[in-house]
């Protein structure tokens, strides 16, 4: 931990992104685009039921589109603030001297990971405030909203080492991006799509000439559920979409544990092999 701590990579990385105005500007229109998202659909809603006031449920179904929100941003920014980190100083020349320093290999992949998505949790955290206003009209526990945010940040750090585990691999920045957003693409839609494929299959094998049939355990669509993110958030904020993917799978182990498992063990295999590779071509040389 004070190795992870004390990092003048991370240090000198962090200055250098949020001394720039850019950084703050960005913090500054994510947060009106999440202001006017959050009263407009207030309003709307209270204009379109012709009502003062905001029910519980229209709070709990405000508080699922902010997580989507929340989501996609993790999904759509992480692979282009990770990807190009190693590959980036490739480029311009400059990975041979910071690999010259007395920094680990360890300490440059975890410098260049959490400064990466150290912005990315800074817009998730300066937007707290905002996304708490559903505390206000209840329909919303506190668990709900730890469940949320926990593992928005569990997926934030599995993106992020798959973008630093590629940008190490890959030498050009726009190969290594390609690459990690194809990886988030599958991980977010082809396992999804293969789960409702699935499904399919599942519904048309129990049926038959007498009727519906149990159907049995399926380990696949398990599996399939437990790695997509929007189906473990959609499990998250309606009940009844966790009942489905209980209903297609028959198997009774939570999803949300497998996806604990599963990024967990992708984010120590990435910062793995990352850590591993940053020096090999020094070591050939020897």
């Amino acid at each position: 931990m004070k190795v992870i701590f004390n990092n003048p990579v991370l240090f000198k990385e962090l200055k250098l992104r949020f001394r720039s105005p850019k950084s703050f500007n960005g913090i500054l229109f994510y947060l009106l685009a999440i202001c006017l998202f959050v009263f407009g659909f207030i309003f709307m809603t209270t204009s379109s039921m012709g009502t003062s006031y905001f029910r519980p449920s229209e709070s709990y179904i405000l508080f699922t589109l902010l997580s989507f929100i929340q989501l996609g941003l993790v999904l759509f920014i992480t692979p282009g603030l990770t990807a190009g980190a190693i590959s980036s100083e490739r480029e311009k020349q400059t990975l041979s001297i910071l690999l010259t320093t007395s920094q680990s290999s360890f300490q440059i992949i975890t410098g260049k990971l959490f400064s990466s998505i150290a912005f990315l949790v800074l817009l998730i955290v300066a937007g707290l405030p905002v996304y708490s206003l559903v505390f206000l009209f209840g329909g919303i526990s506190p668990m709900d909203f730890a469940k949320v945010f926990l593992f928005l940040f569990v997926t934030v750090l599995a993106i992020g080492s798959v973008g630093i585990m590629f940008s190490t691999l890959i030498r050009r920045t726009i190969v290594s991006m390609i690459v990690t957003y194809g990886t988030m693409l599958f991980l977010s839609v082809v396992t999804g799509f293969l789960f409702l494929l699935m499904r399919q299959m599942t519904m048309f094998g129990s049926f038959t000439g007498t009727g519906m049939t149990t159907p049995s355990p399926s380990i696949v669509s398990h599996i399939l559920a437990s790695v997509n993110p929007a189906m473990l958030f959609a499990s998250f904020t309606s009940p009844g979409i966790a009942g489905a993917i209980l209903e297609v799978t028959q198997v009774k182990f939570p999803i949300w544990i497998g996806y604990l498992i599963f990024y967990i063990l992708l984010t120590v295999l990435s910062l793995f092999i990352a850590i591993k590779r940053l020096r090999v071509n020094m070591k050939r040389s020897k």
